[in-house]
């Protein structure tokens, strides 16, 4: 049986899902803008512009998903449990793996709460 690897958390570990909702935030709104600032008074479709906000919101989904699920798993082999006392290496190891957990959960809810107005809106109004 191969040993399994075991990616050693950091903070970058722990702030890759909350980048990565932000840098969706802000490519969102900015693509949308850019798309209906043209045409004000013109409600013209941004179809292509919903098409590449899903991609883009597929993507950010599947890093986030990818980062909390190998938290998660990590944080389950470690011994899980909410106690994070202990000053050792293992105890901020568990740390570290539960907040990116719980942070690629909330990152990801965010992302979704991002993409709804897209979804909803077919023109520029």
């Amino acid at each position: 049986m191969p040993a399994q690897r075991e990616v050693r958390d950091d903070l970058w570990t722990l702030i890759l899902p909350p980048t990565m909702w932000a840098i969706h935030f802000v490519a969102s709104y900015v693509l949308a803008a850019y798309a209906c600032a043209p045409n004000v008074h013109v409600f013209r479709p941004i179809s292509d512009v919903r098409i590449a906000i899903a991609c883009f919101t597929a993507l950010a989904l599947i890093v986030i998903g990818l980062s909390g699920r190998r938290a998660w798993h990590e944080w389950r082999r470690h011994g899980g449990g909410v106690q994070h006392a202990e000053d050792t290496a293992v105890g901020r190891e568990r740390l570290l793996e539960f907040s990116t957990f719980l942070l690629a959960a909330l990152s990801f809810a965010s992302v979704i709460f991002t993409a709804v107005p897209v979804a909803i809106m077919a023109d520029c109004r």
